[in-house]
């Protein structure tokens, strides 16, 4: 069972950071901000998403000369255990932090969300190549179709939701 803890809940807040949107997540333990990096479309062919990061004006990423941190939301804000033993599976849930800006609620379906992105975006990359690549396998699911629906489509309808959480406008039911 998930640990109770009690977080202070803090304004959501937009801002840019070398160009990118990013959405104030919360604040961790060491009193930084962490921020979640808006997706992108790299290399012409895969969604770059789930970016959390810090920056050297942590207040005005805006203003930052660099990052201070990269890591990713599977395995820093949910998907892994705490000291003791419970599986960290939301936002609201994570003993690393001492606020967030999403209600519990908020916190659940986001982390559904991410979940779904990363279950899409795998796919949608075994569509692209035919299989996963860990041995050599006659069967190719190569499926073109398959691929350009995840990533135009079903990802969009993630990304758009996940816009309307974090935003610090009043999110849409």
């Amino acid at each position: 069972m998930e640990a109770e803890q009690i977080l202070k809940n803090i304004p959501k807040r937009t801002t840019k950071a070398f160009n990118k949107k990013i959405y104030l997540l919360g604040i961790d333990k060491n009193n930084e901000k962490i921020w979640l990096e808006e997706p992108t479309w790299d290399c012409d062919w895969y969604w770059g998403f789930g970016y959390i990061q810090r920056y050297t004006n942590n207040t005005c990423p805006e203003k930052a000369k660099d990052i201070t941190s990269h890591s990713h939301w599977d395995g820093e804000i949910t998907g892994f255990k705490d000291e003791k033993n419970n599986y960290v599976h939301h936002i609201n849930g994570n003993p690393n932090l001492i606020a967030t800006t999403l209600t519990d609620n908020e916190s659940w379906e986001l982390s559904d969300l991410m979940k779904s992105f990363y279950t899409l975006k795998n796919t949608a990359e075994i569509f692209r190549s035919g299989m996963s690549h860990i041995a050599k396998t006659k069967v190719n699911l190569k499926d073109k179709k398959q691929e350009d629906h995840i990533n135009k489509v079903l990802l969009f309808k993630i990304f758009k939701r996940i816009d309307e959480i974090l935003s610090n406008k009043e999110v849409l039911k």
